[in-house]
């Protein structure tokens, strides 16, 4: 089914965007990287360089796979150089209102055929492709951090995506070597639907002396068999991120349950957004 779609845009080159990007490189697509800033987009291909070499000296890939996927990527800052993608995955800051601006240049720029997807992992898929004359060909593709690694992505439909989407999207899902689980257009979807509220209900505990941010992980680590303690997973997501899902759990649903803690948002406040900026529940400075 996915034989439609031969080179795919991606828009946004930050952690999330620039390992899509390499995932989609490595499947055999040809790939356009787009960002309003050169430095992002240099450092995005240097992160892929970098990954691509790790996956080589582990003999996880040939030396010319990854010379022919780094082949197949270009970068640019405007958006027009994507009018000839078949699919476009935008993955930029989890805001509705600059989500939708985006996916009304896109809609312009783009030809009739090529579907519209949307990394988000909160945000109503229904919405964005309102702000679209093509709605039956937006869909959400949620991946997981790190792309290279994380072998999950969450298809959302919204309510006029057609079933002929959802099956390419579905293809060029599984060609990447991902797993598709689908989820209805609800707040947050699977995944952050139940792992926020277990961030969340973390930070409190930290926030209300529970125990310390070492033990809180440490209980959850040894206790429940995670590999991650969730307020490191935090820091690694990024806590602007954590806070900008659970306001939308707690806008949309209106459940107290989803009220992010006051902590959390201190933090945000004070920027100490995660390992992105060195300093979160943990100081990564050192």
């Amino acid at each position: 089914m996915d034989d439609s779609i031969s080179t795919i845009g991606v828009v946004g080159a930050g952690q999330m965007g620039h390992g899509i990007a390499q995932v989609a490189a490595m499947s055999g697509y040809s790939v356009v990287l787009n960002d309003l800033d050169d430095e992002a987009l240099k450092n995005a291909r240097q992160s892929i360089d970098r990954s691509l070499g790790k996956l080589v000296s582990k003999e996880r890939i040939s030396t010319d796979l990854k010379e022919a996927a780094l082949s197949r990527l270009s970068t640019t800052t405007d958006l027009n150089d994507l009018a000839d993608c078949d699919l476009v995955v935008e993955a930029i800051v989890e805001n509705l209102e600059i989500k939708c601006g985006l996916f009304e240049k896109l809609d312009e720029i783009l030809g009739d055929d090529a579907i519209l997807a949307s990394n988000t992992s909160s945000i109503s898929i229904t919405r964005l492709a309102a702000a679209t004359s093509r709605p039956d060909k937006v869909i959400g593709m949620h991946f997981m951090n790190p792309v290279p690694i994380m072998k999950l992505v969450e298809l959302i439909n919204g309510l006029a995506t057609s079933e002929e989407t959802t099956k390419t999207i579905e293809a060029v899902t599984e060609k990447m070597g991902k797993t598709a689980v689908f989820s209805k257009d609800s707040p947050g979807f699977l995944v952050n639907r139940i792992l926020m509220p277990m961030i969340n209900e973390a930070v409190f505990a930290l926030h209300e002396g529970i125990g310390s941010a070492e033990d809180i992980d440490a209980a959850m680590k040894l206790g429940t068999n995670q590999p991650m303690g969730p307020l490191t997973l935090a820091d690694f997501i990024g806590l602007d991120t954590c806070l900008a899902i659970l306001e939308v759990l707690h806008d949309n649903l209106g459940d107290p349950k989803y009220r992010p803690c006051p902590l959390l948002r201190t933090y945000v406040d004070a920027g100490w957004l995660g390992r992105k900026a060195k300093r979160g529940f943990y100081d990564y400075r050192k």
